[in-house]
């Protein structure tokens, strides 16, 4: 059973740039995640039995000859485009997705468009379900790429806040946070402590 509140708090969270793979030369046209983290995603947030996809349509559009690599050996080019349907809990979203395979080998060309066609469609599936499995990328403001405050981090820097006694302590320790963990200084919580606790050694020192 999902726990679709909890859920829905992971999937709004930003996706962490230390994710994000730049497009190549041959491969994805832009910025993208790779399959293996989509699928890690999707078992840390729905869980391993909270999720599961399915390939209802995979299908050969070309095959041809083509010459491989920087010997120009005579080999194959094939491309396959594949339909992915993921479903979790009463949620089913699908997409399509397509890939591409060159080799001497017609059988491993084949190979490598399969699972490519694949893991492109079941990324793309994932995608509509948040920011993690790579929605942000699609918003060229890049608004949902960042890395956020976990909750650990947020109690940890509101403890620290606490144990400032004047305010020279506060500052050198507001600064180091804002230097070395911005995304923990950026989290309301941590800079409502913060204005909270000045206000407080201010009034202490007035006393």
């Amino acid at each position: 059973m999902i726990d679709w509140q909890k859920a829905s708090a992971e999937l709004s969270r930003k996706l962490d740039p230390a994710h994000i793979k730049p497009a190549k030369q041959f491969g994805p046209k832009g910025d993208y995640i790779e399959g293996w983290h989509a699928m890690a995603e999707a078992n840390r947030i729905f869980g391993y039995d909270g999720w599961h996809y399915a390939i209802p349509e995979c299908t050969c559009v070309y095959q041809g000859a083509r010459d491989i690599g920087k010997d120009k050996k005579p080999g194959f080019g094939v491309t396959y485009t594949a339909k992915v349907t993921v479903t979790v809990g009463g949620v089913t979203r699908e997409d399509f997705g397509a890939g591409h395979g060159y080799d001497v080998d017609c059988g491993l060309a084949h190979e490598s468009a399969i699972k490519e066609a694949v893991t492109d469609a079941l990324k793309r599936a994932l995608r509509s379900f948040g920011n993690p499995f790579g929605l942000a990328l699609y918003d060229k403001s890049r608004e949902n790429v960042g890395v956020e405050a976990s909750a650990a981090e947020v109690e940890a820097a509101k403890a620290a806040c606490k144990g400032c006694n004047d305010l020279e302590a506060l500052s050198k320790w507001w600064t180091g946070l804002y230097k070395n963990a911005r995304h923990v200084a950026d989290h309301p919580e941590v800079y409502e402590a913060k204005e909270a606790r000045k206000a407080a050694v201010t009034m202490q020192g007035a006393a």
